[in-house]
């Protein structure tokens, strides 16, 4: 048996503590949200059209991936999706980008008045280039203030636990669901009993087949960030401060590195322990067409105005979209349409494009990374494309 002295032990004990301490700041335990990746939650009062821009980059967006890029103008704003920054086969058909791009162009139209702008949005403005997803034209008006407005710095995705035991009022849900619809939107909600046991169930089963997927596990992997120098580095994807983990376990995350295995195994488990069990209910964005480019901005713009009344209304919400993620990748790969049918199935009208859950928080949701405004203007020199793994 190997030995140590009492010097040795020491030495092996200041050597250890010296590694957790390198760790602990590598990994960002004393650094949390802060730092040149956090920096644009704090939203200056609009004035132009580049502060419109700041507000859209501050929308939801699938996997924090912010496919985006904006010419400016000083009458004009075009919205381009980055074709670069997608999620490969857990958004094969670009569902997931579209609704990330209908989030941003909302932001960027909520906060037009507060800067003194009317903004007119002209979706699809040019049919040979299917990237050209929007054209704004702003034009002087009076300046308005809106909470929705005021609420664009404080919205964030919540994955953490709800309050299980208080639901959210049916009066505040026809709010959301009157709010949402239009433009061929629809909002149903999955808020009884059964329907929360099925959708969870579902919810759960999608996670599972996900992680078992090689392609798909691999992928969803790609934008998960660990250190805290990556996070200032590429300043996108889902951070451990924002995983809706316990504190230790974020915590201990950090310091110890995790392989992709252990990722998933922790995703799986806060879905189906604590994210499916305290969600007040669920909700489902309906189209009838789900793979029309425009009903899919619409379903974002639809989505990212219920964040915003449901933050101001002090209501958590979080994506939960693993089953159209499956949808998806059945349609795609040519696979057994088993989440097709069972999504079919529980929502039987239409086409549910997105899925969220709704209910009380117990912390505050923390912030997630963002590019800078300089960084998603169409005459940057240079934009962040695929992601850099090299760490």
């Amino acid at each position: 048996m190997l030995r140590i002295g009492a010097w040795g032990a020491g030495s092996v004990a200041v050597a250890a503590a010296g590694a957790l301490t390198w760790r602990s700041v590598d990994g960002g335990v004393f650094a949390a949200g802060t730092g040149p990746a956090y920096e644009p939650w704090s939203l200056p009062a609009p004035s132009g059209p580049r502060d419109l821009v700041h507000a859209a980059i501050l929308a939801a967006n699938a996997h924090n991936t912010q496919p985006w890029i904006f010419r400016v103008e000083p009458d004009r704003i075009d919205v381009f999706a980055d074709g670069t920054r997608t999620i490969g086969t857990i958004d094969p058909l670009l569902r997931e980008q579209q609704i990330s791009l209908g989030c941003a162009l909302e932001n960027l139209l909520t906060v037009a008045p507060l800067a003194g702008l009317r903004a007119t949005p002209t979706l699809l403005p040019d049919p040979s280039d299917p990237g050209h997803v929007a054209r704004v034209d702003l034009a002087p008006t009076a300046r308005t203030a809106s909470p929705l407005a005021d609420a664009i710095p404080s919205r964030h995705t919540d994955r953490a636990a709800y309050l299980a035991e208080r639901p959210v009022s049916d009066a505040a849900l026809k709010r959301y669901r009157d709010a949402a619809e239009g433009a061929g939107v629809s909002l149903l909600w999955l808020a009884d009993d059964d329907e929360r046991r099925a959708f969870g169930d579902l919810t759960v089963r999608a996670t599972e087949a996900i992680i078992a997927d090689p392609d798909q596990a691999a992928d969803d992997h790609r934008w998960y960030r660990s250190e805290w120098r990556d996070i200032q580095r590429l300043r996108d994807g889902v951070t451990i401060d924002a995983s809706g983990q316990p504190a230790f376990i974020r915590t201990v995350a950090k310091i110890f590195p995790t392989t992709r295995e252990q990722n998933h195994d922790g995703w799986l488990r806060g879905t189906r322990d604590t994210q499916v069990p305290t969600a007040a209910a669920f909700g489902a964005l309906v189209v009838p067409d789900g793979h029309d480019p425009a009903a899919r901005l619409a379903a974002g713009r639809a989505y990212q105005r219920l964040h915003l009344m449901a933050t101001a209304d002090g209501i958590a919400m979080q994506p939960l979209c693993q089953i159209p993620e499956r949808v998806d990748r059945e349609e795609s790969a040519g696979l057994d349409p088993h989440f097709t049918r069972e999504l079919a199935d529980l929502v039987p009208a239409g086409h549910a494009i997105m899925t969220f859950r709704i209910g009380h928080p117990t912390v505050a949701a923390p912030p997630s990374p963002r590019r800078a405004v300089e960084d998603v203007l169409a005459d940057a020199q240079s934009r962040s494309g695929e992601p850099d793994t090299a760490y």
